[in-house]
């Protein structure tokens, strides 16, 4: 598969996966979180798909498409870890995570994947969805949309 292919894939798959989040959570109490933000098109389309939630975004530089800068008081820049324990004192619990962290080396994001798992799951409200690029530990996977391949994406509830 080109890598072309496979950026298409991904993308698809994100984006069937965060509609598919949304619709599990339905009147679920809770914020959303996007975790790694880059240039902003997954925060674009929640933005979209979920209009009356609020939305923290995580990362550790704002550096994204001038259309889709967070609200400075959504926006936590800093350390995933560091910003992951201020969340959980800003909000009373996510109902939907996006997790989207990584490096670009397989070994190093699924190492901090799985490091930064117990804060994502404290942040969590029961019957939160998750919806992660990389394996994360200690959280029930569940199978997500039809329309996603297992190995593609990964879908958890808290």
């Amino acid at each position: 598969m080109s890598r072309l292919d496979s950026m298409m894939r991904r993308l698809a798959a994100q984006r069937d996966g965060l509609e598919w989040g949304i619709g599990l959570i339905g009147a679920l109490e809770g914020d959303i979180v996007d975790m790694g933000l880059g240039n902003g098109r997954t925060y674009d389309h929640l933005r979209e798909i979920a209009p009356d939630r609020r939305i923290w975004v995580i990362d550790r530089v704002l550096q994204c498409h001038p259309s889709c800068v967070p609200p400075e008081q959504d926006f936590l820049q800093g350390e995933a870890e560091d910003m992951l324990i201020k969340l959980a004192d800003a909000t009373a619990g996510i109902a939907l995570a996006h997790y989207d962290f990584g490096f670009g080396d397989k070994g190093k994001d699924v190492a901090e994947a799985a490091r930064l798992s117990p804060l994502i799951a404290k942040i969590m409200v029961p019957g939160g969805v998750v919806v992660s690029g990389q394996p994360l530990v200690g959280m029930e996977q569940v199978r997500g949309p039809e329309s996603v391949a297992p190995d593609r994406y990964c879908f958890y509830k808290a």
